[in-house]
Protein backbone atom coordinates (compact mmCIF):
# COMPACT_ATOMS: atom_id res chain seq x y z
CA UNK A 1 0.00 0.00 0.00
CA UNK A 2 1.31 3.43 -0.94
CA UNK A 3 2.22 5.72 1.93
CA UNK A 4 0.08 8.84 2.23
CA UNK A 5 1.66 12.08 0.98
CA UNK A 6 2.49 14.00 4.14
CA UNK A 7 4.11 17.01 2.33
CA UNK A 8 1.92 20.14 2.45
CA UNK A 9 0.75 21.30 -0.94
CA UNK A 10 1.97 24.71 -2.02
CA UNK A 11 -0.71 26.95 -3.45
CA UNK A 12 -0.22 28.67 -6.79
CA UNK A 13 -0.80 32.01 -5.02
CA UNK A 14 2.07 31.31 -2.65
CA UNK A 15 4.34 30.44 -5.55
CA UNK A 16 3.45 33.67 -7.33
CA UNK A 17 4.20 35.72 -4.23
CA UNK A 18 7.54 34.01 -3.68
CA UNK A 19 8.50 34.58 -7.31
CA UNK A 20 7.46 38.21 -7.05
CA UNK A 21 9.58 38.71 -3.92
CA UNK A 22 12.52 36.99 -5.59
CA UNK A 23 12.21 39.49 -8.45
CA UNK A 24 11.94 42.43 -6.06
CA UNK A 25 8.33 43.17 -6.99
CA UNK A 26 5.64 43.84 -4.41
CA UNK A 27 2.07 42.90 -5.33
CA UNK A 28 -1.15 44.62 -4.42
CA UNK A 29 -4.36 42.76 -3.77
CA UNK A 30 -5.01 42.73 -7.51
CA UNK A 31 -1.52 41.50 -8.37
CA UNK A 32 -0.38 44.89 -9.71
CA UNK A 33 2.35 47.09 -8.37
CA UNK A 34 0.96 50.12 -6.55
CA UNK A 35 1.93 53.69 -7.41
CA UNK A 36 3.43 54.10 -3.92
CA UNK A 37 5.64 51.05 -4.45
CA UNK A 38 6.66 52.34 -7.87
CA UNK A 39 7.76 55.65 -6.38
CA UNK A 40 9.49 53.89 -3.52
CA UNK A 41 11.45 51.74 -5.95
CA UNK A 42 12.65 54.81 -7.83
CA UNK A 43 13.24 57.23 -4.95
CA UNK A 44 16.26 56.37 -2.87
CA UNK A 45 16.88 59.82 -1.42
CA UNK A 46 14.79 62.16 0.73
CA UNK A 47 11.30 63.04 -0.55
CA UNK A 48 11.15 65.92 -3.04
CA UNK A 49 9.17 68.97 -1.95
CA UNK A 50 6.04 69.52 -4.08
CA UNK A 51 7.14 73.03 -5.07
CA UNK A 52 10.52 71.81 -6.26
CA UNK A 53 8.90 69.01 -8.24
CA UNK A 54 6.41 71.48 -9.74
CA UNK A 55 9.22 73.74 -10.92
CA UNK A 56 11.03 70.78 -12.48
CA UNK A 57 7.89 69.70 -14.35
CA UNK A 58 7.23 73.22 -15.62
CA UNK A 59 10.80 73.78 -16.78
CA UNK A 60 10.84 70.45 -18.57
CA UNK A 61 7.64 71.38 -20.38
CA UNK A 62 8.97 74.81 -21.34
CA UNK A 63 12.21 73.33 -22.62
CA UNK A 64 10.18 71.38 -25.18
CA UNK A 65 8.45 74.55 -26.36
CA UNK A 66 6.21 77.46 -25.28
CA UNK A 67 3.31 76.48 -23.03
CA UNK A 68 0.26 78.25 -21.68
CA UNK A 69 -0.50 78.52 -17.99
CA UNK A 70 -3.30 75.99 -18.41
CA UNK A 71 -1.03 73.45 -20.12
CA UNK A 72 1.57 73.70 -17.36
CA UNK A 73 -1.07 73.42 -14.66
CA UNK A 74 -2.43 70.29 -16.31
CA UNK A 75 1.04 68.72 -16.46
CA UNK A 76 1.66 69.43 -12.77
CA UNK A 77 -1.75 68.24 -11.64
CA UNK A 78 -1.24 64.98 -13.53
CA UNK A 79 1.81 64.36 -11.33
CA UNK A 80 -0.16 64.92 -8.14
CA UNK A 81 1.00 68.46 -7.34
CA UNK A 82 -1.49 70.22 -5.01
CA UNK A 83 -3.52 73.04 -6.57
CA UNK A 84 -2.11 75.69 -4.22
CA UNK A 85 1.45 74.74 -5.14
CA UNK A 86 0.58 74.78 -8.85
CA UNK A 87 -0.80 78.31 -8.56
CA UNK A 88 2.18 79.55 -6.56
CA UNK A 89 4.76 78.20 -9.00
CA UNK A 90 2.87 79.48 -12.04
CA UNK A 91 2.53 82.94 -10.50
CA UNK A 92 6.29 83.06 -9.98
CA UNK A 93 6.96 81.87 -13.51
CA UNK A 94 4.61 84.56 -14.77
CA UNK A 95 6.42 87.26 -12.76
CA UNK A 96 9.71 86.45 -14.51
CA UNK A 97 8.14 86.11 -17.96
CA UNK A 98 8.43 82.34 -18.36
CA UNK A 99 4.66 82.03 -18.64
CA UNK A 100 2.85 84.66 -20.70
CA UNK A 101 -0.44 83.64 -22.29
CA UNK A 102 -0.77 86.96 -24.09
CA UNK A 103 2.60 86.59 -25.82
CA UNK A 104 1.85 82.91 -26.51
CA UNK A 105 -1.46 83.76 -28.21
CA UNK A 106 0.09 86.47 -30.37
CA UNK A 107 2.95 84.25 -31.47
CA UNK A 108 0.61 81.35 -32.16
CA UNK A 109 -1.66 83.45 -34.38
CA UNK A 110 1.25 84.94 -36.30
CA UNK A 111 2.89 81.60 -37.03
CA UNK A 112 -0.25 79.61 -37.78
CA UNK A 113 -1.84 82.28 -39.95
CA UNK A 114 1.28 83.16 -41.93
CA UNK A 115 2.81 79.68 -42.01
CA UNK A 116 -0.25 77.46 -42.36
CA UNK A 117 -2.75 79.93 -43.80
CA UNK A 118 -5.28 79.21 -41.06
CA UNK A 119 -8.38 81.36 -40.74
CA UNK A 120 -9.62 83.10 -37.63
CA UNK A 121 -12.18 80.45 -36.69
CA UNK A 122 -9.59 77.67 -36.41
CA UNK A 123 -7.12 79.97 -34.63
CA UNK A 124 -9.73 80.66 -31.95
CA UNK A 125 -10.47 76.96 -31.54
CA UNK A 126 -6.79 76.07 -31.21
CA UNK A 127 -6.12 78.73 -28.57
CA UNK A 128 -9.19 77.71 -26.57
CA UNK A 129 -7.92 74.13 -26.66
CA UNK A 130 -4.70 75.34 -25.04
CA UNK A 131 -6.57 77.08 -22.26
CA UNK A 132 -6.03 80.68 -23.32
CA UNK A 133 -8.50 83.21 -21.91
CA UNK A 134 -11.20 84.41 -24.31
CA UNK A 135 -10.14 88.06 -24.00
CA UNK A 136 -6.57 87.21 -24.95
CA UNK A 137 -7.83 85.11 -27.84
CA UNK A 138 -9.94 87.98 -29.13
CA UNK A 139 -6.98 90.34 -28.92
CA UNK A 140 -4.58 87.98 -30.71
CA UNK A 141 -6.98 86.87 -33.44
CA UNK A 142 -8.12 90.46 -33.90
CA UNK A 143 -4.66 91.27 -35.22
CA UNK A 144 -5.62 89.36 -38.38
CA UNK A 145 -7.53 91.89 -40.47
CA UNK A 146 -10.20 91.15 -43.05
CA UNK A 147 -7.68 91.94 -45.78
CA UNK A 148 -5.12 89.59 -44.20
CA UNK A 149 -7.63 86.77 -44.08
CA UNK A 150 -8.78 87.33 -47.65
CA UNK A 151 -5.20 87.39 -48.92
CA UNK A 152 -4.41 84.14 -47.10
CA UNK A 153 -7.60 82.49 -48.40
CA UNK A 154 -6.84 83.50 -51.97
CA UNK A 155 -3.26 82.22 -51.67
CA UNK A 156 -4.60 78.87 -50.50
CA UNK A 157 -7.07 78.72 -53.39
CA UNK A 158 -4.30 79.51 -55.89
CA UNK A 159 -2.18 76.64 -54.58
CA UNK A 160 -5.05 74.17 -54.69
CA UNK A 161 -6.18 75.18 -58.18
CA UNK A 162 -2.90 73.97 -59.66
CA UNK A 163 -3.99 70.38 -59.11
CA UNK A 164 -7.61 70.90 -60.18
CA UNK A 165 -7.25 71.86 -63.83
CA UNK A 166 -9.02 68.69 -64.99
CA UNK A 167 -12.07 69.27 -62.79
CA UNK A 168 -15.21 71.15 -63.80
CA UNK A 169 -16.15 74.47 -62.21
CA UNK A 170 -18.71 73.02 -59.79
CA UNK A 171 -16.40 70.28 -58.51
CA UNK A 172 -13.52 72.71 -58.02
CA UNK A 173 -15.74 75.12 -56.11
CA UNK A 174 -17.12 72.38 -53.86
CA UNK A 175 -13.68 71.04 -53.00
CA UNK A 176 -12.21 74.46 -52.41
CA UNK A 177 -15.07 75.39 -50.09
CA UNK A 178 -14.43 72.27 -48.01
CA UNK A 179 -10.71 72.94 -47.78
CA UNK A 180 -11.21 76.55 -46.78
CA UNK A 181 -13.78 75.60 -44.17
CA UNK A 182 -11.36 73.12 -42.61
CA UNK A 183 -8.74 75.87 -42.45
CA UNK A 184 -11.12 78.11 -40.51
CA UNK A 185 -12.56 80.43 -43.16
CA UNK A 186 -16.19 81.47 -43.05
CA UNK A 187 -18.42 80.88 -46.05
CA UNK A 188 -18.44 84.57 -47.05
CA UNK A 189 -14.65 84.80 -47.20
CA UNK A 190 -14.37 81.39 -48.86
CA UNK A 191 -16.84 82.18 -51.67
CA UNK A 192 -15.24 85.56 -52.30
CA UNK A 193 -11.72 84.10 -52.44
CA UNK A 194 -12.75 81.28 -54.77
CA UNK A 195 -14.68 83.60 -57.05
CA UNK A 196 -11.78 86.05 -57.25
CA UNK A 197 -9.22 83.36 -58.06
CA UNK A 198 -11.41 81.52 -60.57
CA UNK A 199 -12.09 84.78 -62.38
CA UNK A 200 -8.39 85.58 -62.34
CA UNK A 201 -7.68 82.13 -63.72
CA UNK A 202 -10.17 82.68 -66.54
CA UNK A 203 -8.81 86.14 -67.31
CA UNK A 204 -5.17 84.99 -67.50
CA UNK A 205 -5.27 83.46 -71.04
CA UNK A 206 -6.98 86.58 -72.41
CA UNK A 207 -4.29 88.80 -70.95
CA UNK A 208 -1.61 86.70 -72.66
CA UNK A 209 -3.37 87.08 -76.00
CA UNK A 210 -3.30 90.88 -76.03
Amino acid sequence: MDEPDTQPRRSSTGRRRRRARANGVGETATGERSAVEERGARDTGPPVAPESLARTIALRQLTAGPRTRSQLAEAMTAKGIPAETVATVLDRFGDVGLVDDQAFARSWVESRHAGRGLGRQVLRQELRGKGVDDELIAEAVGAVSDDDEMAAARALVRRKLRSMSALDHQTRTRRLLGQLARRGYGSGVAYAAIRAELNADLDEPASHGT
